[in-house]
């Protein structure tokens, strides 16, 4: 049965999808605190009074950051600064290859175990103090301590030799069997601060994709040591290493980036040409909508989708784009509260989604339903990742009803035959772009189970901690790749992750995924196809569409582009007047 009268609450918010990452001493903070301070008096004037300087530009990419710390971040909108006012030890540019950042391209020993990086000539912190190898050093060493408590701490170190007893060699159930020692972990920068050099565990080819990972920039030691977790959170201690820096910052309202005069690394300097690039800090998209309107602004990602009818699409010569990524918008449950510690019940609630209506109805069109959880466009050994999985066959059918009488006997299964004795459970969203309607789309599929479901509507500067401290029943979740290896994705689920939202257990899993870990690809992605099986038969998670970014941008606005991860590079942007 299809809710047709959800397709009418679908017309409203803004998108904010989540998928998605801090210091200075006090003398590093003063070393150029009156050219600081006067850059800021200038930009902040013009900012309030244009809402963009003589030449820069100003675009809205989401609502206050929950932190701007590379290792603390975990969402699209954070890595969108971060990727302008950091650099990490490489780039992926416009043709989303991996090229020279902080250091040249690595040399790599034959057998892939030893990585060595040469860094540029010339390095400058924001505030003027030199940059050097030390730096990255220290920046990996905090990633695996697990003090940081880095969401992709794991994912990114965790194939680095000495990561296990970094974090304390946890047992079966994640207590540390020794003292974490973070200075175990096999990085090591050469006296002269000009090589770094990392020793893997394993053989693990997209290394270097990692090291060009926003969650992969250096953090100043002196800066994060003095300030704690304040350091980037305010202009005057935010010491960055990019092509940009923070000069005002008003939560709520903006952020305005200025050009960082001490920067030197991958990009081309004589492109970097906007003196600013203001952040409007919106999470109502109806504001959006009016400051690219009003010509306050010059791109806008969270357009309200009630006027995405009366858009024209730049394919057809207007300012709305429609991006594909590599990305799936998905459910958590709570594995480990009941009744979801149960898999047949976590599967009832998946097969009584009609992804298609969702995708198509609710998200007019601006989806793709998903029936596996590893979406189109992610390799593999053979080709795409997605037409290998489960032999050539989606996990999930797209014949709804079909699904839906499985659901009811699944339901019957666990021992709750049309929900009887089934508790109330709770579906928590940000209350941004589809986020509500598809949550009230759920509430009304899962009422053909028999199950109440109430919705709780969170504000973004909570519902990324709510989640992840695993204090809901049921919620939205989304994930975009941040390289083009299906372990991206799939490694979310291993009971250690920090990204794992749903607390998702499975040492069947756990194994399987460890057991990818390896030099050989066919093996590594056999793997991970088998790891995707356990995955949905488990129904860890609840893929529900695809992932595309959309826009509004002005045809005055150029240099800038959209990346598959769902990134905006605004670093060469300027004003074509």
């Amino acid at each position: 049965m299809k809710m047709k009268n959800i397709a009418a609450v679908a017309m409203a918010g803004c998108m904010a999808a989540s998928l998605a990452a801090c210091g200075g001493s006090a003398s590093s903070a003063a070393t150029d605190a009156s050219s600081a301070a006067s850059t800021e008096a200038a930009t902040s004037e013009a900012a309030e009074a244009t809402g963009t300087s003589a030449n820069g530009f100003t675009v809205q990419l989401g609502p206050n950051p929950e932190t701007l710390d590379p290792a603390l971040n975990s969402a699209i909108d954070g890595a969108n600064t971060i990727i302008t006012t950091f650099e990490p030890l490489l780039l992926i540019d416009e043709n989303n290859e991996v090229v020279p950042g902080q250091a040249e391209l690595p040399e790599v020993s034959e057998d892939g175990l030893t990585w060595t990086f040469t860094m540029k000539d010339g390095l400058k912190w924001s505030d003027g103090s030199d940059l050097t190898a030390k730096d990255f050093e220290y920046s990996f060493k905090r990633l695996a301590c697990p003090d940081t408590a880095a969401p992709y701490g794991e994912t990114v170190v965790g194939m680095i030799d000495g990561y296990e007893d970094a974090i304390g060699n946890p047992d079966a159930d994640g207590n540390t069997t020794t003292d974490p020692d973070w200075d175990t972990l096999n990085v090591h920068a050469s006296e002269d601060g000009k090589t770094l050099t990392v020793q893997l565990s394993y053989p693990c080819s997209y290394f270097d994709k990692l090291c060009a990972f926003a969650a992969m920039s250096p953090v100043q030691q002196a800066t994060v040591e003095a300030n704690g977790d304040a350091w980037c959170t305010q202009p005057d201690t935010f010491v960055c290493n990019g092509p940009y820096m923070i000069s005002d910052w008003i939560p709520s309202e903006r952020i305005v980036l200025s050009k960082n005069p001490n920067y030197v690394g991958g990009w081309d300097s004589s492109k970097i040409v906007s003196d600013t690039i203001t952040l409007l800090l919106l999470e109502d998209s109806s504001a959006a909508y009016a400051a690219y309107n009003s010509g306050e602004a010059q791109l806008i990602k969270d357009v309200p989708t009630d006027e995405i009818p009366s858009l024209t699409k730049a394919e057809d010569g207007g300012d709305f784009y429609v991006d594909t990524i590599l990305g799936t918008y998905y459910i958590s449950l709570n594995d480990q509260k009941e009744p979801f510690t149960d898999a047949k019940v976590r599967k009832a609630l998946s097969l009584a989604i009609d992804r298609d209506y969702v995708a198509n109805t609710i998200m007019q069109g601006t989806y793709e339903p998903a029936y596996n959880f590893v979406g189109p466009g992610i390799v593999d050994e053979s080709g795409m990742f997605y037409d290998n999985a489960n032999g050539g066959k989606p996990y999930i059918s797209d014949d709804y009803d079909a699904n839906l009488e499985e659901a009811k006997q699944l339901m019957a299964d666990a021992g709750y035959p049309n929900g009887e004795g089934f508790p109330t459970i709770e579906y928590s969203a940000n209350d941004a772009g589809y986020h509500i309607p598809v949550a009230e789309y759920v509430q009304q599929a899962w009422g053909e189970l028999g199950i109440t479901v109430n919705i709780n509507k969170v504000e973004w500067a909570s519902f990324l901690p709510m989640r992840r401290a695993g204090d809901y029943d049921v919620s939205r979740n989304g994930w975009v790749m941040d390289y083009n290896d299906p372990s991206n994705m799939i490694e979310l689920f291993t009971t250690t992750n920090g990204n794992n939202d749903g607390k998702y257990s499975n040492p069947e899993f756990d194994a399987t995924i460890e057991a990818s870990k390896v030099a050989d690809k066919s093996v590594h992605f056999q793997k991970l196809h088998e790891a995707e099986d356990i995955l949905m038969e488990d129904a860890g998670a609840i893929p529900v569409a695809y992932y595309t970014d959309f826009w509004l941008q002005s045809p005055s606005l150029k240099g800038t582009w959209h990346s598959p991860y769902g990134y905006w590079y605004l670093q060469y942007g300027y004003i074509e007047e």
